[in-house]
Parts: C-alpha cells; sequence; structure tokens
C-alpha cells in the first residue's frame, strides 16, 4: 500500500471512534507519558495540539503548564517548507490555519531552537513497532528531526500500529510509542 492509500485508511477508521472510548484512550496514553523518564526529565516539550481523532494533547499541554514545564508549539511555513516551534503559555495564543490546526500567533509567542527542547512528541497516523511512522503528508516533522537531539515520543492508539508500512531513506524512527495498551521502546 502507498503512503496516500495508507493515510485514507487510517483517517476513516480513526473517525470510527466514539468519543467515549477517544477520551478514555487519550486519559491512559496520557497517564503513560507522564511517568516516562523523557517527561520527568524535560524543562521543554515540542508537542502538536491535536485535532480529534488524534490522541489528545490539550490536557497534557495543560499538565506541563501545571508542572512548570516549557511548552512549545509548532508553526509551519508552507512557503518556505520548513516548521519552527514557539512557546504558548495560555491557548488563546493560538490560531487556526490551514486544514483547521492550531498553531501559534507569531505575534504573542517567542521562537524556541531547536536544540532547547528536550523532547518532542511526534504525531503520525499510523506507526511500525520500530518507530517508523506515516505522518499526515507535509513532510515537516521528517525535516525537522533530521537535526534533532533530543528525546522522541509518539502517542497513537493501538489500532494505530502496522507491521506493514513503506519505509523510505530519509523516515527517521521515533524512540518510544505510547498507546493505551502498551509502551513501545522502539530499537530501529
Amino acid at each position: 500500500m502507498d503512503k496516500k492509500t495508507i493515510r485514507k485508511s487510517y483517517k476513516d477508521e480513526l473517525k470510527s471512534l466514539d468519543r467515549i472510548t477517544y477520551e478514555h484512550w487519550s486519559y491512559m496514553i496520557a497517564n503513560e507519558l507522564f511517568l516516562t523518564d523523557e517527561w520527568k526529565n524535560a524543562e521543554t516539550i515540542g508537542i502538536t495540539v491535536s485535532h480529534f481523532p488524534e490522541v489528545d494533547t490539550w490536557q497534557i499541554i495543560r499538565r506541563g503548564w501545571e508542572a512548570g514545564k516549557k511548552i512549545v508549539v509548532p508553526k509551519c511555513y508552507p512557503s518556505e517548507n520548513k516548521m519552527e516551534f514557539r512557546q504558548i503559555t495560555a491557548f488563546d495564543q493560538l490560531e487556526t490555519v490551514f486544514f483547521g490546526l492550531f498553531e501559534p500567533k507569531e505575534a504573542k509567542t517567542m521562537k524556541v531552537e531547536n536544540d532547547e527542547i528536550h523532547l518532542l512528541i511526534v504525531p503520525g497516523l499510523v506507526f511500525n513497532r520500530e518507530g517508523f511512522r506515516v505522518g499526515f503528508g507535509g513532510g515537516y516533522y521528517d525535516r525537522f528531526l533530521t537535526g534533532f537531539n533530543g528525546a522522541t515520543i509518539s502517542l497513537c492508539f493501538s489500532m494505530q500500529i502496522s507491521e506493514k508500512l513503506p519505509i523510505e531513506n530519509h523516515d527517521i524512527p521515533v524512540g518510544k510509542i505510547i498507546t493505551e495498551e502498551e509502551v513501545i521502546i522502539c530499537n530501529a
């Protein structure tokens, strides 16, 4: 299967999740994340603001603020094919951009350098147990991860784990995947 077909298939399957299951599984995944050394040791955490049916990150962002962590979210620049992270301290510093995604408002946020991010929560649609992923199609994280040296964790539902993924030379695996059923240590 090619990536386009995989994306459509998994998006359709995720949309079938009922709200109660979605909320419960997201809660279970977040609680596992909070137990990891990567979370505990990170002062600055890079994370996307989720959009249903992705694992809910709103609660994770709130918990990060409560724990005194610096939360940084991506701002994409499609014309330049690049992404940078900017610190947010409140949800009103976000705006809706293309595809209904939430990104930081430049005028209300400060850019954070890549080497200041200790933990990056890497989004994706489908993952294998080695940590490789099929993302949403922009390639922003693939490019970003090339020069990133911090810890990487992906959060997904167990239905998003697949053994059959097309892997390309530029793909970079994450270090750990957390689902509602298990924590996968990736050895790619």
